[in-house]
């Protein structure tokens, strides 16, 4: 049946920033399509607590400790990953994120950090995957979670921006290196109701500018983007690498936007 091509049944994956929001939404949807999944974050109860909801799927869980922007602590994933199930299959590199700022306010450092957090660290946990899925499990597939934010433009977001666009062209680059025993792929997503989005949502005037704004007429939910990477991961997805998905609810253009002083 076409749906056994949607199940992860016994892979093992390896979820970034996976304590709350897209993260946590995501290593739940593995759980449930049969997936064992390690969760990477740096608050403890927030990855215990996304522990405890796959162990009630029926799976198992791994909770590590991780600031994905410390080396080290990415090795240490990889090994307590291997450590815990024997294999790897599949790595959503999750974690990033970095707070508007206008341009001519952006710092040196501010600057180089968003490009640590939104590409550099992904690039060096799929580097250090990569050979251990081959290893393993004969293969894998990586998802990369990006953002509408890298191909469209929006003030005060030159940094966050500049990131996740790198992050999809690592993505492309990756993909044609090593094809076809791993496939990576990306989701550039959208406005999505976590606390990145609170201050939006909880602002009536705000949230009826995003609503009117974006096309299908809500914020998107955890799950939207979890079907997405449920599929990219899953042997449903099977003959497509090196794409970025736009999961966005239909935004061609910023749904709201950050007010900059100007010159």
């Amino acid at each position: 049946m076409i749906l056994d091509r949607f199940k992860l049944t016994d892979r093992v994956a390896i979820v970034t920033g996976a304590g709350k929001g897209i993260g946590r939404g995501i290593a739940i949807a593995f759980a449930e399509a049969g997936a064992d999944v390690v969760i990477a974050a740096r608050t403890e109860a927030d990855i215990e607590s996304t522990a405890k909801e796959v162990r009630s799927r029926g799976r198992r869980a791994l909770a590590v400790r991780t600031d994905v922007v410390q080396t080290p602590d990415l090795e240490h994933l990889v090994d307590a990953t291997l450590e815990e199930f024997g294999r790897l299959d599949l790595l959503v590199n999750n974690a990033g994120g970095t707070g508007p700022r206008a341009a001519l306010d952006t710092s040196e450092g501010f600057f180089e950090r968003a490009l640590r957090m939104n590409v550099t660290q992904a690039f060096i946990l799929s580097r250090l995957c990569i050979p251990k899925m081959v290893k393993t499990a004969g293969g894998g597939a990586i998802v990369n979670i990006s953002s509408r934010s890298s191909n469209m433009v929006q003030t005060a977001f030159v940094a966050y921006a500049a990131g996740k666009a790198a992050l999809n062209m690592m993505t492309q680059n990756l993909a044609a290196e090593v094809a076809p025993k791993v496939r990576v792929n990306a989701i550039a997503v959208g406005g999505v109701a976590t606390d990145a989005l609170e201050v939006v949502l909880t602002n009536d005037v705000l949230r009826e500018q995003f609503e009117r704004n974006t096309p299908m007429g809500r914020p998107g939910s955890v799950e939207d983007i979890a079907a997405c990477a449920l599929y990219l991961a899953s042997p449903a997805g099977g003959w497509v690498t090196g794409k970025i998905f736009q999961v966005d609810g239909g935004s061609e253009a910023p749904s709201i936007s950050v007010p900059v002083a100007p010159l």
